[in-house]
């Protein structure tokens, strides 16, 4: 995978259609964003279009998901406020030395935003054995958090995407810790 400095074309496939980078396809053609909406438009008639924006406008408000220590990792929803904020968030992590957010402990709002499990994805190679051992331990703990009471409050989408991404982090994390550390 090419690299050109800019964060979004360093991700792999999965972890750019997390954070809808993906190109939507429709009859053997590519569909950009705009002509998504377009798509859309035409399908479920202006009218109802038009109720749904105001509907959703006026649910909406003026407040931004609150913004916590860990920025960026609370706001799961799939709007280009939260994607930015997730990518901010991932970007600062993974740009830091510091490693400190490995030993702090994940919330389900951290599963299911990903930005932790992206980030030790992105981090395998730097991690020493322990913090391999840790971010190993945090992915299998994805699937029991999301699927647990804590997670009543997500989507059946959000809590699946989170487990799939702990599952695939967890045996990145096991291979690199098998590689440079051996099997104990």
């Amino acid at each position: 995978m090419k690299c050109t400095g800019h964060l979004t074309t360093c991700l792999d496939p999965a972890t750019s259609a997390f954070y809808g980078h993906y190109r939507r396809t429709t009859r053997g053609e590519t569909m950009t964003s705009e002509r998504q909406t377009a798509h859309i438009m035409r399908r479920i008639g202006p009218g109802f279009a038009l109720a749904l924006t105001v509907l959703l406008g006026a649910c909406s408000g003026n407040s931004a998901p609150p913004i916590t220590h860990g920025r960026g990792m609370s706001c799961i929803d799939d709007s280009a406020y939260c994607i930015g904020e997730r990518k901010a968030a991932l970007r600062h992590i993974v740009t830091r030395s510091d490693r400190h957010w490995i030993r702090e402990p994940a919330t389900v709002h951290a599963y299911a935003s990903g930005v932790r499990l992206f980030a030790f994805k992105t981090k395998k190679k730097e991690l020493t054995c322990d913090e391999l051992r840790v971010g190993r331990h945090e992915a299998d703990g994805a699937a029991r958090v999301l699927r647990g009471p804590e997670g009543r409050s997500l989507s059946l989408a959000q809590i699946s995407r989170g487990v799939m991404l702990g599952e695939e982090v967890s045996r990145e994390l096991a291979r690199e810790h098998a590689r440079r550390c051996g099997r104990g």
